[in-house]
């Protein structure tokens, strides 16, 4: 494993209770940063915790709670240290459906999470990055944003958004020494999986020239870099990691 150097840093990756998020929280720490995992929920926070280990907190937050987010931001700063790091991970597959089939409320909810959790969370954390004039931002896309996946439009079209908010939060925050980049990951096997078919989960594998799904390990460790003082030049970009499937 490449060594990144973190130290000193304090990291919020929300949906770090499983997953990506508590892969890429696991990297972060192993890379000298302090880390706080936001998930909303509290058991699986507690395990992952227990499971990182020393240097590992958490604050039990729904991304859509505004105010939850403000609080729990707040709480980090005074016990922990100035955030200067944040994974946006957290979220949601949504149900597998054709657009004219798909339930609105169901709609509502997935880019409620996705989209709207996403912008929500950038808005806590950015203005003590911005007064402190340095940040590093990864926001959690999907090949889904870039492609679109039948049957799951809602889930496209929210992660379309994250890469149209990335791009434009990082051309606002340059000029502060904040990088704001995405990634787009092919499917990963997560419990995101368990509310998909098994059709629908054989569809996006062929698709991969890899052969194979993306493992959780290789995300974490270009989000080590991205959230590093190294990345100090690319912002506003997307980082793809599709196994070959987008070349773009």
């Amino acid at each position: 494993m490449n060594s990144i150097d973190l130290k000193g840093q304090v990291a919020v990756v929300t949906g770090g209770a499983q997953g990506l998020g508590f892969a890429m929280a696991q990297r972060i720490l192993q890379s000298g940063a302090q880390v706080s995992l936001w998930d909303r929920d509290a058991a699986a926070l507690e395990a992952a915790v227990a499971a990182l280990g020393k240097g590992a907190s958490s604050q039990t937050v729904d991304i859509t709670d505004l105010d939850g987010l403000a609080r729990a931001h707040a709480a980090v700063e005074a016990e922990t240290g100035p955030v200067s790091i944040l994974v946006n991970s957290a979220g949601i597959a949504g149900s597998n459906a054709p657009l004219d089939d798909y339930d609105p409320d169901e709609w509502r909810r997935v880019v409620e999470i996705n989209l709207n959790g996403t912008f929500y969370v950038n808005k806590v954390v950015v203005p003590a990055m911005k007064a402190r004039n340095y940040g590093r931002i990864v926001n959690i896309a999907s090949v889904a944003g870039k492609e679109g996946n039948p049957n799951l439009a809602a889930y496209s079209a929210a992660k379309a958004g994250v890469i149209g908010l990335t791009k434009s939060l990082g051309k606002e925050l340059a000029k502060y020494d904040i990088a704001v980049n995405a990634i787009t990951p092919a499917t990963a096997k997560t419990r995101i999986l368990e509310t998909l078919t098994e059709e629908f989960i054989e569809y996006m594998l062929v698709r991969i020239p890899r052969g194979r799904f993306l493992e959780l390990d290789e995300a974490a460790a270009m989000v080590a870099w991205l959230v590093s003082k190294e990345n100090s030049f690319t912002t506003a970009s997307v980082f793809d990691l599709s196994g070959g499937r987008c070349t773009y």
